[in-house]
């Protein structure tokens, strides 16, 4: 990998990781119009490790009170009813279904699950369903905002979180896995299904990201030096925490507002545009993939 190619890696991973795209997809996508070989899982899940300390930035003063909150639940029973202290214990809860099966799935993950055909049928498959949990999402802020008291239109914040759909949203995030699906828009559109707010589904998606990613990164850096360069890594995985810190700040004040519609008709358009080039014979559903 030349050093123009891990900047321009780095520069899709900072821009794609938060927002509900599939920043894994990306990075093949880009590898494979490009005519570069595939970077591989092991790369982009080092290169995660970037925008995940981005998120250890940016939410830091949470984190710094649910660890403490969380340490002192530990040896002090009356803090285990504390929200914070329950939200450590939730974040772990929520990152079992994706340590199981990346464990499980390790070699699916690296070979048949970037074929481009999956990752097209993935973004346009996750979008509409993206689509229709923000369609329902809006429905019910609108109704509860003209008094309209009906089931459902009171939506959840981080402090009506349990176990139960502590993990479901770890059931979601799990979905990452396949390139296309993306880990903030699985979990985000399960967290609006389930009723909670666009603001308190994308913080818990990112802060249930960091043990997973870290963990994650953290055991790829093995191929560090033979499947993996060194001096590239390294660099994208900088480029990536840079521009991913301007991304979650953008994303968390755009979320607040709007709806996640452009992100959908965006990924549907990409689908398709990537099932009609496989198609027609331009791009090889396995195409910069290692023979090896």
């Amino acid at each position: 990998m030349s050093w123009f190619e891990s900047f321009i890696l780095g520069l899709v991973q900072g821009l794609t990781e938060f927002l509900p795209i599939s920043s894994s997809a990306h990075l093949r996508l880009t590898a494979a119009f490009a005519g570069w070989q595939d970077p591989g899982a092991a790369f982009t899940a080092i290169t995660q490790i970037g925008t995940e300390t981005a998120v250890l930035i940016y939410f830091r003063k949470d984190i710094a009170t649910i660890l403490g909150a969380w340490f002192r639940s530990l040896r002090d029973k009356s803090m285990r009813g504390d929200h914070d202290a329950q939200m450590g214990w939730l974040v772990i809860v929520g990152s079992i279904p994706i340590g199981v099966l990346g464990v499980t799935l390790k070699d699916q993950i690296e070979g048949p699950f970037r074929d481009l055909r999956l990752i097209a049928t993935t973004l346009i498959v996750m979008g509409l369903v993206l689509g229709f949990a923000d369609r329902l999402a809006a429905r019910a802020e609108a109704n509860a905002g003209t008094g309209r008291h009906q089931a459902g239109n009171h939506r959840k914040t981080l402090r009506d979180l349990g176990i139960k759909d502590g993990l479901i949203f770890g059931c979601c995030q799990a979905l990452a896995l396949i390139p296309g699906v993306s880990r903030s828009g699985a979990t985000i559109s399960g967290g609006l299904l389930m009723g909670y707010t666009r603001e308190s589904a994308a913080r818990y998606s990112f802060l249930l990201a960091i043990p997973a990613v870290l963990a994650s990164g953290v055991y790829e850096l093995k191929d560090v030096g033979g499947h993996v360069s060194w001096g590239p890594t390294v660099f994208a995985t900088v480029i990536a925490f840079v521009v991913g810190y301007a991304v979650i700040a953008w994303f968390m004040r755009f979320i607040s507002t709007r709806s996640f519609m452009p992100f959908v008709y965006y990924r549907v358009a990409l689908g398709v545009l990537l099932f009609v080039l496989v198609g027609t014979g331009v791009l090889s559903p396995h195409a910069g993939e290692s023979a090896g």
